[in-house]
């Protein structure tokens, strides 16, 4: 059994990114797992075949007791009862529970992790513009959908079409072997049966895609507004959203039905051409026998194998549907997850080992796409060690600079050097390894204050995760949380995206975050925007110290805050407008002096400067 379990490894890395059409697809997300998948179709095809060699041997066996006669028939019948009883209590169990075992083992605990862990990886890979378009619900539920519909499509084809096909073929040699007329019968059932699954599972499967495309927008729909429920609360629209819920819930119900009746026609025609097989072989072999050409044994056979097949073929119908219905949802799948990787690690990209800190941009052009640039021909050139600040009215570009300079987006015009490597030129990872930032919109982990902590540096002892958090202005706070399991401190579990905590605890656990890494780039965009004015004090200290030796690029629009940085940027519609320190930009009397006095509590018609 371990051997089986161990078949497939389940957390094998597949070869590129996932292709967008359904076979290549397939290989794609079932590499390495072929093997399993061989020996699963053929014990298959195996089980289909002792069906088929059960219904020939029982025939056999009344045969050969019409043979013996009843006077006769015991002790000549014992070895063909030994016969039967080793076939149907020893091989047929033996190549069935062969088939169990290696479903059970090497293919359900397997494939799902296989090609959820291969489609999770690609979606991690994706730049920050791929989640911006999405929801995070729907990207999840998608990942998850996609591989479980997988793992289903290849268990049951398996367990299925191996073992109808065999049977179906073993049938009608067992039936040619009586009179190929019976043969015939068999064949032209099957052709009839190809046809009807040819006409309604294109259309079962169409259904089935749209069906997944609405399933998933109420997953979307619902995540959003749970996602957002304090907004809910706040305008009461609870209601609304309920409206939303429904309407969404209502496209699902409407291709839910269209689904079922292409399902419910399908049973129906199916169910029909079932029952025409028991009645035509049935019918065909009491006539040969009449006419001598046949024995009753050959009945009693031609009865088992027909109403075995006619079983069969609603059996395999109801998993062919659900084939084809999970063959839907992996295309659905595959819209989303599949488009290519927009920021990608160039050939040969190399990590930096440890960066001095100069960082450059060089004629920056950048929209997010669009026409109209978020930043235009901008240049900055920012030295080891150098402090400095970017000033401006929202909108002006300021944390679309750092962002670039992490490549969560690739720019569309100009390069950003780091060392006077072209970032484009550096692994991402190895990039972002050297540059710590504390973003204006900090959210959290559902994991321990510890586990939070300590992402700045996973390998970090306890010790100097709590070093870390006493320097930020937090370890007090961290001693007093306890959650809902009990644990307590700083094995306390901080809720979805933080919401246990207020704005300026989660800013106080992001900083000790950006301590423990350490790293010698360090971006602040609103480090301590939802501080109160008695912590900001205090961390003001505590950023002073960790600045230290580090080049710093932060982002603030409250100037106090960045008065003392060693040059101050000021950037109005994706230009540098002024730079200079903080007292040479007041005497300039220009944008920046307008905003120091408007904070200040001065009055300055801004729009005139």
């Amino acid at each position: 059994m371990r051997l089986l379990a161990d078949l497939v490894h389940a957390f094998r890395h597949a070869e590129g990114p996932p292709p967008d059409r359904l076979g290549q697809f397939l290989r794609w997300a079932l590499d390495g797992a072929f093997p399993a998948i061989g020996l699963m179709l053929a014990l298959s095809i195996a089980t289909g075949l002792t069906e088929v060699l059960g219904a020939t041997i029982i025939g056999w066996l009344i045969d050969t007791a019409q043979a013996q006669g009843a006077a006769g028939l015991f002790p000549g019948i014992l070895p063909a009862l030994g016969l039967v009883a080793g076939f149907f209590l020893i091989l047929r169990p033996l190549v069935m529970g062969g088939g169990a075992a290696v479903t059970a083992l090497s293919l359900q605990p397997n494939i799902y992790p296989l090609v959820l862990s291969r489609l999770n990886r690609h979606v991690l890979g994706h730049s920050l513009s791929y989640f911006d378009d999405d929801f995070a619900g729907r990207i999840a539920q998608k990942s998850q959908q996609t591989a479980r519909a997988t793992t289903e499509v290849v268990t049951e084809v398996c367990n299925t079409f191996g073992f109808a096909l065999s049977a179906l073929i073993g049938a009608a040699a067992v039936m040619g072997a009586v009179n190929w007329e019976l043969a015939a019968i068999v064949g032209f059932w099957a052709v009839g049966y190809v046809f009807l699954i040819r006409y309604f599972l294109p259309r079962i499967r169409l259904r089935s895609k749209a069906r997944a495309a609405a399933r998933a927008a109420v997953t979307g729909q619902i995540v959003d507004t749970v996602s957002n429920i304090a907004t809910v609360k706040l305008f009461a629209h609870g209601a609304f959203e309920d409206r939303a819920a429904l309407d969404a819930l209502s496209g699902f119900r409407d291709t839910a039905i269209g689904f079922g009746r292409v399902s419910s026609g399908f049973r129906l025609c199916l169910m029909t051409l079932a029952g025409v097989l028991p009645v035509a072989l049935i019918g065909a072999s009491i006539w040969f026998w009449s006419q001598g050409t046949a024995t009753a044994g050959d009945i009693a056979t031609a009865g088992l194998v027909s109403t075995r097949l006619a079983q069969m073929s609603g059996w395999v119908s109801m998993v062919a549907m659900g084939v084809f219905a999970n063959i839907g949802e992996i295309e659905d799948g595959i819209r989303t997850l599949s488009p290519p990787h927009r920021v990608v690690d160039r050939p040969g990209a190399q990590p930096i080992e440890s960066a001095r800190g100069e960082v450059a941009f060089e004629n920056i052009r950048f929209g997010y796409g669009r026409k109209e640039a978020a930043l235009d021909g901008l240049n900055l050139r920012v030295r080891p060690g150098e402090k400095v600040a970017l000033v401006g009215r929202s909108g002006a570009g300021k944390t679309t600079l750092v962002s670039l300079l992490l490549r969560l987006y690739d720019t569309e015009g100009g390069r950003i050097t780091l060392d006077g490597h072209d970032i484009r030129d550096l692994t991402q990872d190895g990039l972002r390894a050297q540059i710590g930032m504390v973003r204006q919109e900090t959210s959290m982990f559902n994991r321990s204050a510890m586990e939070n902590i300590r992402y700045g540096r996973p390998h970090a002892s306890d010790a100097e995760v709590i070093a870390a958090a006493r320097r930020a202005e937090a370890h007090d706070f961290i001693l007093g949380l306890r959650d809902i399991y009990g644990n307590e401190g700083y094995a306390a579990r901080l809720g979805e995206r933080g919401v246990k905590l207020s704005g300026g605890q989660r800013q106080r656990i992001a900083l000790a975050r950006v301590i423990l890494k350490n790293a010698p780039v360090l971006v602040l965009d609103e480090a301590t925007s939802a501080l109160d004015s008695e912590v900001e004090a205090a961390i003001q200290d505590t950023l002073e110290t960790v600045m230290e030796g580090k080049t710093v690029i932060a982002i603030a629009h409250r100037l106090s805050t960045i008065a003392r940085m060693d040059r101050i940027v000021v950037l109005d519609q994706g230009r540098i407008v002024e730079e200079g320190s903080h007292a040479e930009l007041l005497e300039r009397r220009g944008l920046y002096a307008g905003f120091w006095e408007h904070q200040s509590g001065g009055f300055i018609n801004l729009a005139a400067e």
